[in-house]
């Protein structure tokens, strides 16, 4: 028998007793940010009940995230329009009545590309930028220069990037939509046999007000998970600018896994309710 023959049942023995230890370190990890969440949540529920002392920032917040977002958000959009009333017509035509792609287009831009892809764009525009702003102040000790003066970091960073997200975000998707189903439209009569009347009676056949009104909820969701994931990973930045590098990288990470869930869990209650 040889030396690493030897080394083998050695090195088997110490990966298996590291399992526990690796289980029972995800589990505290887990719990610990799940109390931490918990926490910054009813912090953050009991300070906008003050409302004049964040109104300026909420103001600026939501000026940044809604008009600075709407290029990007028009952009994805129009492809994403595009895209679907093309591939609905290579799917269906021959197949189908041909105005089944105007449906197909509303169905999915409004109650899920517009909400679900805004999101996730929005994610890294203005989540990972949250997460920035507020790791460089976590370092740079700005946090605890606002306690030092007897201000509440809650009150104002979070407070004003979380309502401004839950507000803006609709109108955003409402953008979205409109954007994605005109793009949809123009697409389909450039690459498929396809008139406006036909597209246009398509919309209509499925367009109803809970389609419409269950996307701008979902708008709100998400708006509200990507500002607070920034704010909470954010508020816990350590090790200075390559700290700061870590805490974008999660949040972009983190958010994006939040909102496909929060998508998955809503998508559930369209089910049950629609």
């Amino acid at each position: 028998m040889t030396e690493n023959d030897e080394q083998r049942p050695a090195e088997s023995s110490s990966l298996v007793a590291r399992i526990p230890a690796a289980v029972g370190g995800s589990v505290i990890t887990v719990l610990r940010h799940s109390a931490g969440l918990t926490l910054l949540t009813f912090h953050t529920v009991v300070a906008i009940a003050r409302p004049r002392r964040y109104y300026r920032a909420l103001m600026t917040q939501m000026y940044d995230m809604g008009i600075g977002s709407i290029p990007v958000v028009v952009l994805v959009a129009a492809l994403a329009g595009a895209v679907t009333s093309q591939q609905s017509g290579y799917q269906f035509t021959g197949t189908v009545p041909i105005w089944v792609i105007g449906s197909v287009v509303a169905a999915s831009v409004l109650t899920e590309l517009g909400p679900l892809v805004t999101a996730l764009v929005l994610v890294g525009r203005i989540g990972a930028r949250i997460g920035a702003e507020l790791g460089t102040m976590v370092v740079t000790e700005q946090v605890d220069a606002l306690r030092a003066v007897g201000r509440d970091p809650v009150e104002q960073l979070v407070v004003p990037r979380v309502l401004a997200g839950t507000l803006m975000l609709p109108p955003l998707v409402v953008l979205a939509d409109f954007v994605g189903i005109a793009s949809g439209w123009f697409g389909a009569l450039l690459t498929l046999p396809i008139t406006s009347a036909e597209f246009i009676y398509g919309v209509r056949t499925y367009f109803h007000d809970f389609a419409l009104w269950f996307g701008l909820i979902k708008a709100a969701v998400f708006g509200a998970t990507i500002t607070f994931i920034g704010c909470y990973v954010g508020l816990r930045a350590t090790g200075g600018a390559e700290g700061v590098g870590r805490t974008t990288t999660s949040v972009v990470v983190s958010g994006t896994v939040a909102i496909m869930f929060w998508d998955a869990v809503l998508a559930r209650l369209l089910k049950a309710f629609g």
